[in-house]
């Protein structure tokens, strides 16, 4: 694969952003865009968790189903589900039916609503992972499968109770969520996710847990 190619309409894009229709409508209006609400950075951080030994692009076609599977990703709602709802979500063939994957996003849910009752936001947790330094990626070369940051961010997660989710889970969750921008430089989304993620305002923490 390419590392940018260029596409019917003149732009320039990440070569896998250019590989499918659902990866150039992804890539060019979402990967890379912040998120600060929190049920969507709950979804993404489930979502990347069931991704796990799949490809994305799998989880992308199958995304709308989990919604309408998991409450629109509610955390209180998802919290609450039990034996039964979980019985149901293993005879769903619309999601990926893996009953770990599946407790994890329920304890993940009850790990969020925990850090809501103790008076902490998830996206000041996961944005105050955000790199103090921009990357430049040139070619996939340039790009990390993790880094210290989403190690640290990945250590914080599982210490407030959350499963299926490492250094690169948490990379790749930092990358969609636009804590990190690696549009490669040529990309045409590049400037436009960098303006977006400077408008953010946060900065990151002193240090990063060990």
């Amino acid at each position: 694969m390419d590392d940018l190619v260029l596409g019917d309409d003149g732009h320039l894009r990440c070569g896998w952003g250019a590989s499918t229709p659902d990866y150039a409508t992804y890539h060019d209006t979402e990967w890379g865009r912040p998120v600060l609400d929190p049920t969507r950075l709950f979804e993404k951080l489930c979502l990347e968790g069931f991704q796990s030994g799949l490809s994305w692009l799998t989880i992308l076609r199958k995304r709308e189903n989990f919604r309408q599977a998991f409450a629109g990703f509610d955390p209180p709602t998802v919290a609450d589900f039990g034996d039964d709802d979980v019985e149901r979500l293993l005879g769903d063939a619309g999601i990926v039916r893996h009953r770990q994957k599946i407790l994890a996003a329920i304890d993940n849910a009850r790990a969020v609503v925990a850090m809501q009752e103790a008076g902490d936001r998830l996206d000041d947790l996961v944005w105050g992972f955000r790199p103090a330094e921009r990357h430049h990626p040139r070619t996939f070369a340039d790009v990390p499968a993790s880094t210290s940051e989403s190690a640290g961010l990945a250590k914080e997660l599982r210490r407030r109770g959350f499963r299926f989710i490492g250094p690169t889970t948490a990379y790749a969750a930092m990358q969609s969520l636009g804590v990190v921008n690696d549009h490669l430089s040529g990309c045409w989304c590049r400037d436009d996710c960098e303006s977006e993620q400077l408008a953010v305002g946060r900065t990151s923490r002193a240090g990063i847990p060990k």
